[in-house]
């Protein structure tokens, strides 16, 4: 094989690589978007009528559809224009190279002793909290937007931050790492149906930042002390302290070392 053909070859392998990553990337989106999964619901429908349209030949129903082809991208592209634009702002904050700083065992354990630390008693004194935990996805948006604080991650300046008198209590903590990034942070809110009405803001914007990226967002209830995180659009509610600590400490783990825990349980098991 020439060195031509190997360049060659190369080009449709990465051709073919782009396209399947594209297509990852937009069933990835649509699986977290109520209203892009309808769109391509709807898309299907259309396609299925013009495949059925042509072998039936029905000439009427073809020529609507002809119409509704032509100038169908234009109106999804002016209707669906923010749902788009979500899409894009997601892949404008991956990070290719993951996140920022991958977290030893030790770290991680740190980390999450000091939050549940501040945790316990936020909950016991009724304060109210919002603690995200940037992931793959970057938070830099946010954290331009508010109070920066680079600081090393403590339940005392946790405490500090969220307790009443301070003018950053009502705005959310960002954690890159093991560092307190910022606070007094923005998110967008939700307007997901699926969320109590009993719920404020804080709730809302957890699920609405877990919505649009990869990151963890815990709330603790300044009605009730109850604990709840917020993870890809889901939101777990009112977890004891021990259930929080488990589920951060999961989603925590870097996706490498998670394959090699996977891949050692299963050789224990066929030794067994």
């Amino acid at each position: 094989m020439t060195f031509d053909e190997l360049i060659l070859l190369f080009r449709k392998l990465a051709d073919v690589l782009l396209v399947w990553f594209m297509i990852y990337f937009v069933l990835k989106s649509l699986r977290k978007n109520l209203k892009m999964v309808l769109l391509f619901k709807g898309i299907l429908f259309l396609v299925v009528l013009k495949v059925i349209s042509d072998l039936l030949n029905l000439v009427t129903v073809g020529f609507l559809l002809n119409y509704v082809i032509m100038w169908g991208p234009l109106a999804l592209i002016i209707i669906f224009q923010p749902e788009i634009r979500n899409v894009l702002e997601q892949l404008g904050r991956s990070q290719l190279l993951g996140r920022h700083k991958v977290l030893t065992v030790d770290e991680r354990e740190k980390l999450v002793y000091e939050v549940i630390q501040s945790v316990e008693y936020l909950k016991r004194n009724r304060v109210g909290a919002l603690i995200v935990f940037e992931r793959d996805q970057s938070l830099s948006e946010y954290i331009e937007k508010s109070k920066k604080i680079y600081a090393d991650i403590s339940s005392e300046l946790l405490i500090s931050i969220f307790f009443p008198n301070n003018p950053l209590h009502d705005g959310g903590v960002i954690i890159q790492g093991d560092k307190i990034t910022s606070a007094g942070a923005v998110f967008p809110t939700s307007d997901s149906v699926r969320i109590s009405k009993r719920l404020g803001t804080r709730h809302r914007a957890a699920l609405g930042i877990s919505e649009a990226t990869d990151s963890i967002a815990l709330v603790v209830s300044e009605e009730t002390g109850r604990i709840s995180i917020a993870i890809s659009g889901e939101l777990h509610y009112n977890l004891s302290i021990d259930e929080m600590k488990l589920l951060i400490l999961e989603e925590l783990r870097p996706k490498k070392v998670v394959a090699v825990d996977e891949e050692e349980n299963e050789d224990e098991k066929v030794a067994e």
